[in-house]
């Protein structure tokens, strides 16, 4: 099945709101060098709250982007990773990614000289 990004009403733009998100765009980011712990996640990411990185976590595992391992062990412990359609999101997001930095000083400087 392929969609239709300009069609208001094919599911695409589900997949696009998933992956436009800054959240889980650097979930991905972070995830691409392997497998992670929540607090590991959490502290590379920063600045996201707890509640929200569980939220992406969960909606990216219930769109097919990672898993979520449990391992049987006191206290439990869970490691998040990506799966191979998760992985396909690399090439795409490190691109992204890098304009943002190579980009971010043009950006600004743009914001700062529209301020009113």
């Amino acid at each position: 099945m392929k969609g239709d990004a300009f069609d208001p009403d094919c599911p695409t733009r589900l997949v696009l709101d998933r992956i436009g998100d800054k959240w889980s765009v650097l979930v991905v980011l972070s995830l691409s060098d392997g497998p992670s712990r929540f607090t590991r996640l959490r502290d590379r990411i920063g600045g996201v709250t707890p509640k929200v990185l569980t939220q992406t976590l969960r909606a990216m595992e219930r769109d097919g982007l990672l898993t979520r391992t449990v391992f049987p062990e006191v206290p439990p412990r869970v490691e998040y990773a990506l799966t191979p359609l998760g992985k396909s999101l690399r090439t795409p997001i490190e691109a992204i990614a890098e304009w943002a930095e190579e980009n971010v000083g043009a950006v600004v400087a743009s914001r700062e000289s529209h301020l009113v």
